[in-house]
């Protein structure tokens, strides 16, 4: 028996154990790196600054559904939405920073032989990755944005520590952050990626790697909660649809800075982030899978299914992992 077999495997079944294995190996040899796998200087993936492809689509961007967004002149249009999506992208990058602020703080308190250790370095590396490629973008695309809301940048390193502490609330914030993102890419690809093409194979990298990240917290949590009490299951309960909520607009809706740069009418606002019938079904339709997961892991009960309903992310769980949300479109 190895040393990774022997130590702590109380805490770890056969099939964890498996699947954090085959994860570990998808790393290894499916693996993709920003500066060898994007030709950035290629003629085309120059970024012009007016190109149409900019202009947010109404199927999946709130704002770009709104009457007020799709009334403006197309160049408005245009420099609006090359600024909303630089932002994502910087919000995306920062994002990641806390995942590997707490990740890390996690795995340094794991015993010698954990095989959650090796995965989730593996998993930080890619991480890495991600925010070089995205800040490339950023930088390219050559819009100034702040990126993260104030609060949420004051508060993201102490997040990040208090995750590495509390790792089932760090796993669920994960899915919170990732989701939405994963989501939003996968629904553009789908519909032929009707954006700049430098863009569209950062989202295809990114998409790639996040389908092991977001398997992998989903088997976390699976193998984690199983060895809490009901207390603890309790509290991850409610946690679960609150870190939903809170992280979707954290990543999707954009600084108040934005609005004001572009004068866009607080009524607007509301109505896109998350008021208006239609951002609500694009907001439920992030969670489709994490419905599904939260069911299949027992943590929908009275309490729990309410709390989805109060924060309007409830609705039908998928039948199958990234199953497309066909009710906003």
């Amino acid at each position: 028996m190895t040393l990774s077999d022997s130590v702590r495997t109380e805490f770890f079944d056969a099939d964890y154990r498996a699947a954090l294995a085959t994860l570990s190996d998808g790393s290894v040899h499916r693996r993709f790196d920003p500066y060898l796998d994007i030709d950035w200087d290629a003629p085309d993936f120059q970024l012009d600054p007016h190109d149409p492809r900019w202009v947010l689509a109404p199927e999946y961007d709130p704002l770009g559904a709104t009457e007020w967004y799709r009334n403006l002149p197309l160049d408005r249009q245009i420099e609006i939405g090359r600024w909303r999506i630089a932002n994502a992208i910087k919000v995306g990058a920062a994002f990641e920073s806390v995942l590997i602020r707490g990740m890390m703080q996690y795995i340094m308190k794991l015993p010698n032989g954990s095989p959650e250790f090796r995965y989730c370095l593996h998993e930080m590396t890619e991480e890495c990755n991600h925010i070089q490629m995205f800040q490339e973008l950023v930088n390219r695309i050559g819009v100034d944005v702040p990126g993260m809301r104030p609060l949420f940048k004051m508060l993201s390193p102490f997040i990040g520590v208090a995750g590495g502490y509390a790792h089932v609330i760090l796993f669920i914030g994960i899915l919170g952050g990732e989701e939405p993102i994963d989501h939003y890419q996968k629904a553009l690809i789908r519909q032929g990626g009707n954006v700049p093409p430098a863009v569209l194979r950062t989202m295809e990298i990114h998409v790639a790697e996040e389908a092991r990240h977001i398997s992998f917290a989903g088997e976390f949590l699976e193998a984690h909660l199983s060895r809490m009490g009901k207390a603890g299951r309790a509290v991850s309960s409610v946690a679960f649809p609150l870190a939903m909520r809170w992280l979707a607009s954290e990543i999707m809706a954009p600084p108040r800075s934005f609005a004001a740069q572009f004068d866009i009418p607080e009524e607007v606002m509301r109505e896109a982030f998350w008021e208006g019938p239609h951002s609500r079904r694009i907001l439920s339709g992030y969670f489709g899978d994490m419905r599904a997961l939260a069911r299949d892991l027992g943590m929908m009960n009275p309490v729990s299914r309410r709390l989805w309903s109060m924060l309007h992310i409830d609705g039908v769980a998928s039948r199958y992992r990234s199953e497309p949300d066909r009710r906003a479109a």
